[in-house]
């Protein structure tokens, strides 16, 4: 049994020098730590949408779409917060990796007052935008009432939203991935359960449809911020914020912050852009259509929440390492990532093929969508591996600080080569050939070419090994 596993998880040319602290068995339980409260993180993350989803399902396929069409705009008015949460996590790492302490506090204090005045402008652009940006998705006369209405409440806890952002960001940074989960799993208890009370008007509270649904998860949002402006106010907390201690901006800093942002921001701009369009090409083709997608949608981040988690103490580590001007360990850890994303892959294959018939269920009664979920699901498998080896590599790839490149992966085939196979797929080729049903598939075939091209593109990068080079 220990020859079988050492052969499962051993590397070659994985020795690290002598009078290391460090082992490769404990580098793999070092990575799996830090990986495994921030895949629950991420997993109840998911919940919180699916659950809305769910639950918003007993109104009909019309609520399922108007609550599915809010997540693009939402993640494109969160893209800036997203960004300098990106550096805040690389800078922070690199810092905890130098144990340089104070400059990693003052690192968080610099974003929390950035992201502030972002999440004020979010606010009012969801709030008052939400009609063109909702059209913008895709959202018709059927849906676009309820999408509206969901939006603009939802839209009021942006600035708790991003607190809670670049808190937990600054804590993965640390490692301190289940801090973040507690922060988080609290939160989605106080969703889900505001959502039985005001979805369908449960122990004593009215029925208010979607926009209970939504309620519930700005009151869950404004519940984690508090909680974590909480997990930093100690004085013995590595990243104690002591809110009222003078600090004053630090330039190099801010450069890093703005040089590692700037490059998140065209990542998340571009792969915003590439699935709004893709969003709309799918709502184009039926509200049907839209809501199987979203369903799999849902399904599908759920389970690729583990390799988020991987790709998460990735970051870390890696950062943490390069900090430490250890690039033969940064670079092992890479190694250790991609052997532990071969054994999720398969698990998730196996889950999303035996689970196909069933997932759907759980959102909706409706044969067809049932059907075409099903049929969707054996397509999405296929794109699993690479989709889990490319999160992963991305995650080394943004600890080191080289986000441009994964800002140019992310163009050209995000922005560009898989909204046009959905096109292909969803429209000529659905017409010419209708038994295939290209209309429920199409867009998992993209995904699938998409995170091939994606995965030898980050594989390239990694292995000619210049990004343990970058200065943060």
């Amino acid at each position: 049994m220990k020859r079988i596993l050492k052969k499962l998880i051993g590397i070659r040319g994985s020795s690290l020098p002598p009078g290391d602290e460090d082992t490769l068995s404990g580098m793999y339980a070092k990575l799996l730590v830090i990986a495994w409260p921030a895949a629950l993180e991420g997993l109840l993350l998911s919940l919180m949408n699916s659950f809305d989803t769910m639950m918003v399902g007993t109104l009909g396929k019309e609520a399922i779409t108007a609550v599915g069409l809010c997540a693009q705009p939402r993640m494109i008015l969160l893209l800036v917060a997203q960004a300098i949460c990106v550096g805040t996590t690389a800078i922070v790492a690199r810092r905890r990796g130098a144990n340089d302490r104070e400059s990693a506090v003052l690192c968080l204090k610099q974003s929390l007052f950035i992201i502030t005045a972002v999440g004020v402008v979010m606010v009012v652009l969801g709030y008052f935008f939400a009609n063109p940006l909702l059209t913008l998705s895709g959202a018709k006369e059927d849906t676009i009432d309820g999408a509206v209405t969901y939006f603009r409440i939802t839209s009021l806890a942006f600035v708790a939203n991003c607190w809670t952002l670049c808190i937990c960001a600054a804590l993965r940074g640390i490692g301190k991935t289940r801090s973040t989960m507690v922060i988080n799993m609290t939160a989605n208890v106080v969703n889900v359960f505001l959502n039985y009370c005001l979805i369908g008007g449960n122990l004593g509270f009215p029925a208010l449809g979607i926009s209970g649904a939504a309620i519930a998860t700005a009151i869950g949002t404004c519940v984690s911020a508090v909680m974590s402006i909480l997990m930093v106010l100690p004085h013995d907390h590595y990243l104690s914020l002591r809110p009222f201690s003078f600090f004053r901006f630090d330039r190099q800093t801010l450069n890093s912050l703005v040089k590692i942002g700037l490059g998140s921001m065209a990542e998340a701009v571009f792969m915003r852009i590439g699935f709004l369009i893709n969003g709309r090409l799918i709502a184009g083709v039926s509200t049907t259509a839209y809501a199987t997608q979203a369903i799999v949608q849902q399904i599908s981040s759920l389970s690729f929440t583990l390799g988020d988690g991987v790709s998460s103490a990735c970051t870390s580590l890696v950062g943490q390492s390069l900090g430490a001007a250890r690039k033969d360990k940064a670079m092992l850890y890479v190694r250790v990532g991609r052997r532990i994303s071969v054994f999720l892959s398969v698990f998730l294959i196996l889950l999303m093929f035996f689970g196909r018939n069933f997932f759907p269920t759980l959102f909706t009664d409706d044969p067809v969508i049932i059907a075409g979920a099903a049929l969707s699901f054996l397509v999405l498998i296929v794109g699993i591996y690479p989709q889990n080896i490319r999160v992963m590599l991305a995650g080394c790839l943004r600890g080191a600080g080289d986000v441009k490149y994964v800002a140019i992966v992310s163009l050209v085939s995000v922005a560009i080569l898989r909204p046009a196979l959905t096109w292909l797929f969803c429209y000529p080729l659905n017409e010419a050939f209708p038994a295939l049903q290209f209309g429920f598939t199409g867009a998992w075939i993209s995904f699938g070419i998409d995170a091939f091209v994606r995965a030898v593109m980050l594989i390239v990068r990694v292995n000619r090994g210049k990004w343990v080079n970058i200065r943060v």
